[in-house]
């Protein structure tokens, strides 16, 4: 039989056969994953055969990672603000640029009322439910799966969040003093070049944005003014050179002191502005 040392090393090497970019990483974390051993387990155990059941779901794993299944949707967990989400192939896989997002409206959420757009897993509200001391909290999405992944995020964190399923403002009724979205803004011809965990595995209607990436953007700015509430605010995640083209569209919507923020490796991540009372 095979120790877990052995079928570990295995992994590895199929996985950096199949050009997977964390090979190492990932075989661990599946080991990880199906047996329940943390690091110090391992090393005390190594050399012992691993269970056969153990090893049957282990190889099962690997071989769909080595197929470019995203680590995420094999383990149905992401961290995210230091909370652990529940996702699968239903959401996009909450990403540390998106903290930068929820760390801004952290600093202007507490006593207001926010409203995610295109919320998928449900990890921004969430997160500002949890670390926020916000007055209502309201997630939409236009997708029913997507909402139920993030009605069972909810009950995890045991946060009040309403859950809408609704085409960005179609069942929306009233105002918000934050409006925040991490929507689709990947451009046609870009799609292409993603990683294939990304575009072959992620939802599409989570990612692509036509043309030029900006319809969502646009469809958004276009409903702020009716739900956005006098000197409200707006957080947009954007791509890393999608910055100006955001601004302009607040601009001409009349929106002021509309600042980008930087994330952590130097690119454009964050648009915000405030409503013109």
């Amino acid at each position: 039989m095979e120790t877990y040392n052995e079928i570990l090393q295995a992994a590895r090497e199929i996985l950096y056969n199949h050009k997977i970019a964390d090979a190492e990483v990932d075989a661990w974390y599946l080991l990880d994953y199906v047996t329940g051993m943390n690091r110090a387990d391992f090393l005390l155990n190594r050399g012992k055969p691993i269970p056969q059941t153990q090893a049957l779901r282990y190889r099962e794993l690997v071989d769909q990672r080595a197929h470019h299944i995203p680590l995420q949707y094999l383990t149905g967990t992401q961290e995210f603000m230091g909370l652990e989400f529940d996702v699968t192939k239903h959401v996009l896989i909450p990403r540390q640029d998106t903290e930068c997002l929820v760390e801004e409206v952290l600093k202007y959420c507490t006593d207001k009322s926010v409203l995610d757009m295109c919320t998928g897993s449900g990890c921004i509200i969430i997160s500002l439910a949890k670390l926020g001391r916000i007055s209502k909290a309201t997630a939409v999405d236009i997708s029913d799966k997507a909402l139920c992944v993030a009605a069972g995020n909810v009950i995890k964190h045991q946060v009040e969040v309403e859950l809408i399923q609704s085409d960005l403002y179609e069942r929306i009724d009233g105002v918000y003093d934050i409006i925040v979205s991490n929507p689709p803004y990947i451009n046609t011809q870009d799609m292409k070049g993603l990683m294939p965990e990304v575009r072959d595995h992620e939802p599409k209607l989570a990612l692509e944005a036509g043309d030029d990436g900006m319809i969502f953007y646009r469809r958004i700015v276009a409903g702020l003014m009716s739900h956005l509430s006098r000197d409200g605010r707006v957080f947009f995640e954007i791509g890393h050179d999608q910055g100006e083209q955001v601004r302009d569209i607040l601009q001409r919507a009349g929106f002021v002191q509309i600042q980008i923020k930087k994330d952590l490796s130097g690119h454009d991540r964050v648009v915000s502005a405030i409503k013109c009372s």
